[in-house]
């Protein structure tokens, strides 16, 4: 009787694997969603568009973006989080996708219990900017004038937790500096409140920044990547501009819900690497500040997520940073 249970739950669990694998060698046959969980236009958005449109061609199946805006990206993470584990629905997000657990309460779902990696997609360095009316005229200078008047300079942040606010905290921790972060409901406000000086500086995604910077309405001081920009070769990079070490972007993610099959998540992974590789792509991103990138692989992408969530969580304690 032993011997029939043990052969009988072996063969369910060999047709349940087959079953898998001919969904996976199958893989795509109908349309496949990316949901984007900030509105349209922006960075994470026009990246996913591009993937989705390559991906199109190269799959032979209809891959749409359905944006699921919200505060901290959360209800289109969670909606991604709670789908079939079937290589149809999967998430194209950013940095956000990170720190949020690590700042919020509740964010309703665990970057690595509950989603499956695939790649980064691609990395976007960010450009300290200071009011005009501000005197310092570079990095050096701002930390020397922020050393001199503690807990008083001001910087802008689109939400506790955003890549601005994260970015500001680094920044403050390892110039052993004390900032104040003003939090605002939104990028595009926190550039006016910087342009009129209400707020001394922001820490800004290049692209975003460098209308504002050409027409004088910004000064930069510097960016955060340890390699100049392509949009502004002349400007130092923080490392080398008087803050050595100091280093942080955004980056752009793709992942499916915990459990996808491993081939799928393969087959995804190697469309992203064509894609990301292709020259025409590379360049046209490259002059808008973005780096199109892929993972070495799925698993060495799930490292990097365990690596970065942990990284993220020590900052929120050691800074106290916490939503309310």
């Amino acid at each position: 009787m032993k011997t029939t249970i043990c052969t009988a739950a072996a063969i369910i669990s060999a047709a349940i694997s087959a079953s898998a694998f001919s969904q996976s060698a199958a893989y795509p046959n109908r349309v496949v969603k990316f949901v984007v969980p900030v509105a349209a236009g922006g960075t994470v958005d026009i990246v996913a568009r591009t993937l989705a449109q390559r991906m199109t061609e190269a799959l032979g199946q209809q891959v749409i973006v359905e944006n699921r805006p919200s505060a901290s990206s959360l209800v289109g993470t969670q909606l991604v989080a709670k789908s079939q584990a079937d290589g149809y629905t999967l998430l194209a997000t950013s940095t956000t996708f990170l720190s949020a657990p690590a700042v919020l309460p509740e964010p309703g779902y665990d970057p690595i219990r509950d989603f499956a990696p695939i790649s980064l997609t691609c990395r976007v360095p960010m450009v300290l900017d200071v009011s005009p009316n501000l005197p310092a005229r570079s990095v050096r200078e701002f930390i020397a004038l922020a050393k001199a008047r503690p807990g008083e300079i001001t910087y802008a942040a689109s939400g506790v937790g955003s890549t601005g606010h994260i970015a500001g905290e680094l920044f403050s921790r390892q110039a052993g500096i004390k900032m104040l972060a003003i939090q605002y409901k939104g990028n595009a406000q926190s550039i006016v409140e910087v342009i009129g000086g209400q707020v001394a500086m922001m820490f800004d995604q290049v692209g975003t920044s460098a209308p504002y910077i050409r027409a004088g309405k910004l000064r930069a001081l510097g960016i955060t990547s340890r390699k100049r920009s392509a949009l502004f070769p002349e400007l130092p990079t923080i490392d080398e501009a008087g803050l050595p070490g100091y280093e942080d972007y955004t980056v752009n993610v793709l992942l499916a819900p915990a459990g996808t099959p491993k081939e799928i998540l393969i087959r995804l992974h190697a469309e992203v690497t064509k894609i990301a590789a292709a020259p025409d792509l590379h360049k046209r991103f490259l002059e808008q500040g973005i780096e199109l990138i892929a993972s070495p692989s799925p698993d060495d992408f799930a490292a990097y997520v365990k690596s970065e969530a942990s990284r993220y969580a020590k900052l929120a304690r050691d800074a106290k940073i916490k939503a309310e």
